[in-house]
């Protein structure tokens, strides 16, 4: 149902505030004011959906779109050229970072408002759902003192999220930070930040040149928009920089292949080139009300030929009041590439496209953004139809990845800390008087990084310690070692051979 406001006995600037605020409560990223020849439409866009939220008689359009152009300092007396602007405000105890752009069309003014959201660059790296083959790659990254790591995707897929995790990581006193941007989307204490200016000539290129003699260690580049740039960023990190950047591909191999039509040479590219992560958002299943059901022919034959495994259910969506249909929130899918001797030969003596994709995919562990996401799939995070949306399946190519062992990577991935905070119905055997109608198990041994389980359906105990099991609800604790678990049976949890039952 379409929200509505009384013009007429609310001012226009409790009105604007009420969209934007509710827009954030919503966990919106953007706000669209679309003009229309009766009336102004404003959608908002929730897990990369947009969905329609109000309609705004013409009568008011006109101090509607003036009210957002005062706050967010255009000029609004020009209606007929694009203009930029940012809000920075803090409404109803919520601190707002808002990018708002207009465009004139043929209807009148459309604006979009971009709101900003660094919590998650904030939780670091480790919480931004690589894998834990992944991780481990781009801890290897970012461990060289210097090279160029390019994190890839299109527009909204989340790469400054993931640039801001790992400059966070590398932040400390002992290291130099500068960063090229335009514009600065997060301010963080300790790093140089700066804005390009191009119209007084402050360009990605000029600030570089500039940059080199500050003696950094590690330079960000916002994004690598054209030849000069590239050239520059790849000349820097062969210098004794890390130089970290974003660029416009969809996955490693187009990377590589953007660069060198940027005319970066190949002998700069193969000896500067330290790693490559590519990826897509894709909407997440809402743990309260995901179901499982059978797969299809064609389904199971996705997962066969591209991970070599029969999968026979997976999770799908369903409905509930906390979630947008089924889906919760946004999980990023990835493909790390970790730039190894062989790759980089094979880039400087400039092998035929077809040989340097068999040696990406094919001679390494390279995990496809497809197989990260059909993994996802599995564990119950996103849904095939998810992955599909985003990522073309070619049906004339077999399993890339020949080196890759699927099973190990799924076990791995049940063992390792993900999912230690998913809303769970757990029952407790005789110990009814414990609320399970949606609690968060916590963890398990914490300080030695262990869980109880991955997911509901997947029992993975430790068994050679004893175990804290704390819920957050009531902060209820039952301590004691796992000495026998049937997984056959309800997943029955045995502490200290005394009969006590976890049953879930």
């Amino acid at each position: 149902m379409l929200k509505t406001f009384d013009f007429e006995k609310l001012p226009i600037v409790e009105i604007v505030n009420e969209i934007i605020v509710d827009s954030v409560k919503r966990n919106a990223s953007d706000i669209h004011f679309d003009p229309y020849d009766d009336f102004l439409k404003i959608r908002i866009r929730i897990d990369g959906e947009l969905i329609d939220y109000s309609k705004v008689s013409n009568n008011y359009k006109r101090n509607l779109i003036t009210r957002i152009k005062i706050i967010s300092g255009m000029n609004i007396t020009e209606s007929r050229l694009p203009q930029d602007g940012a809000i920075k405000a803090t409404l109803q105890n919520i601190d707002l970072d808002l990018r708002v752009s207009s465009l004139p069309t043929n209807k009148g003014e459309k604006i979009v408002i971009r709101i900003l959201d660094y919590s998650m660059s904030a939780q670091g790296i480790e919480n931004l759902g690589f894998s834990d083959t992944n991780f481990k790659k781009v801890k290897n990254m970012i461990s060289v003192p210097n090279g160029i790591i390019l994190v890839t995707g299109p527009t909204g897929s989340g790469k400054s999220t993931t640039v801001y995790s790992i400059l966070q990581r590398l932040n400390k006193e002992d290291i130099n930070i500068m960063t090229v941007e335009d514009p600065i989307e997060m301010d963080v204490e300790g790093i140089n930040q700066i804005q390009v200016n191009s119209e007084i000539g402050l360009t990605f290129a000029e600030v570089l040149r500039s940059i080199l003699r500050q003696d950094p260690n590690i330079i960000m580049i916002g994004e690598i928009r054209d030849t000069e740039t590239a050239q520059i960023a790849v000349r820097a990190s062969i210098t004794g920089h890390l130089v970290l950047s974003t660029i416009h591909t969809n996955n490693s191999l187009n990377t590589i292949e953007r660069l060198l039509d940027m005319d970066v040479e190949r002998y700069l590219l193969g000896a500067a080139l330290t790693g490559i992560v590519s990826q897509k958002l894709a909407r997440k299943l809402c743990n309260k009300c995901k179901r499982k059901k059978k797969t299809t022919e064609y389904e199971k034959e996705i997962f066969r030929r591209t991970l070599g495994i029969d999968v026979n259910e997976m999770y799908v969506p369903g409905s509930c009041e906390e979630c947008n249909g089924g889906y919760r929130g946004r999980i990023a899918l990835q493909e790390v590439l970790l730039i190894n001797e062989e790759i980089r030969d094979a880039i400087t003596n400039n092998i035929k496209k077809e040989e340097l994709r068999e040696l990406v995919y094919d001679k390494t562990d390279t995990i496809t953004m497809l197989q990260d996401g059909l993994i996802k799939v599995i564990h119950g995070i996103t849904t095939l139809e998810e992955v599909l949306k985003l990522i073309e399946v070619d049906d004339n190519v077999q399993n890339h990845g020949a080196n890759i062992k699927i099973e190990e990577i799924l076990e791995n991935e049940r063992n390792a800390n993900k999912n230690s905070n998913m809303n769970t119905d757990i029952s407790f055997g005789k110990y009814d008087n414990v609320d399970t109608n949606n609690i968060t198990f916590k963890s398990m041994n914490k300080e030695k990084g262990k869980n109880l389980f991955a997911k509901k359906e997947e029992f993975i105990p430790d068994m050679s310690a004893k175990q804290d099991i704390i819920f957050d609800d009531n902060d209820s604790k039952k301590e004691g070692k796992i000495t026998s678990f049937n997984k056959e049976e309800n997943n029955d949890v045995v502490l200290d051979d005394n009969e006590e039952i976890l049953d879930f």
